[in-house]
């Protein structure tokens, strides 16, 4: 099993030297990876080009940079340099449309047509991110263009993709999905069997699913809960999210984190990767103990 860590986002000056120190604490104790979120803090790529290019050993990912406030080409330019500053076969680039109410009210873009504008922001970005020249003319992204950042890696894209025809898209175009609040009954019936027949259809790759959830090993489950419910409130009330917990039968947040014993936790993510999922990335809501206990379970899960 390939597991990953999410990355804090640390606050203040020495903000990035934190990052590191974290990014090296993962790297040591064995996980795969580890991603960090793109919301209103550090720049998540540049932030991992400092941070990776000191820590060696270890995958790193976006999860996820939106699409909407920058265009294809500056991030496909940006996401290989990143990966010239980390090293070959290290980097993902997890991509997102983000929420109506960050796009239209915070950055003043329409998000009528989010299914075209990513089917666009696509034929532009990936043909950059494997060194290849591209030349579109859209209804929402245009780019004639080639760059010259000296790197012939080409960099793994996913797609934070919920939804039917989003699936259906990062399956055609993508390396894969990197999801947030959704549970494996609902990894198992709707996006692994839709990601995985539009990526046969298309002759790729089985795509990657990288599955992402609160987690936490504790001798005090409920108190888990109430603590997930407050943390991770917010999701409840985003559509997207809502959907997918609709779909697993969850009534919000709470009832996706895996919480429980170290016996209870296993077994839980292990129905993850029963379900399709190739890759678990931990979020771990808790200090001390608690938080100790997740960590060496989850890397003792990779054996």
């Amino acid at each position: 099993m390939r597991i990953g860590i999410m990355l804090n986002e640390h606050a203040g000056p020495d903000s990035l030297r934190l990052l590191t120190d974290e990014l090296r604490r993962n790297a040591d104790e064995g996980f795969d990876s580890s991603w960090l979120t793109h919301v209103f803090g550090v720049d998540a790529l540049t932030a991992l080009a400092v941070a990776g290019s000191r820590v060696p050993d270890i995958a790193i990912g976006t999860a996820v940079v939106p699409t909407y406030p920058r265009h294809p080409g500056a991030l496909a330019q940006q996401a290989r340099t990143t990966a010239l500053a980390v090293g070959p076969d290290r980097l993902t680039l997890g991509i997102g449309l983000s929420h109506q109410m960050v796009i239209e009210n915070m950055y003043g873009y329409d998000f009528a047509r989010p299914v075209r504008h990513l089917r666009e922001y696509l034929e532009v970005l990936m043909p950059l991110v494997d060194g290849q020249p591209v030349s579109f003319s859209g209804e929402t992204v245009s780019a004639n263009l080639q760059l010259s950042v000296p790197n012939d890696d080409r960099v793994p894209v996913l797609v934070a993709a919920l939804g039917e025809q989003m699936l259906r898209l990062a399956g055609k175009r993508t390396d894969g999905t990197v999801l947030w609040m959704t549970g494996p009954t609902t990894i198992r019936d709707h996006i692994a069997p839709t990601i995985t027949a539009a990526a046969t259809e298309a002759g790729r790759p089985a795509p990657r699913i990288v599955c992402a959830l609160p987690v936490l090993v504790t001798d005090d489950p409920d108190g888990a809960r109430e603590r997930a419910a407050k943390v991770f409130k917010i999701y409840g009330s985003l559509p997207s999210y809502r959907a997918m917990m609709d779909r697993e039968g969850a009534a919000g947040p709470a009832d996706l984190a895996i919480v429980g014993t170290e016996d209870q936790v296993a077994e839980r993510v292990r129905t993850v990767f029963a379900a399709g999922a190739t890759e678990f990335v931990g979020i771990v809501f808790a200090d001390g103990d608690d938080a100790t206990r997740t960590r060496k379970l989850l890397t003792d899960l990779k054996s």
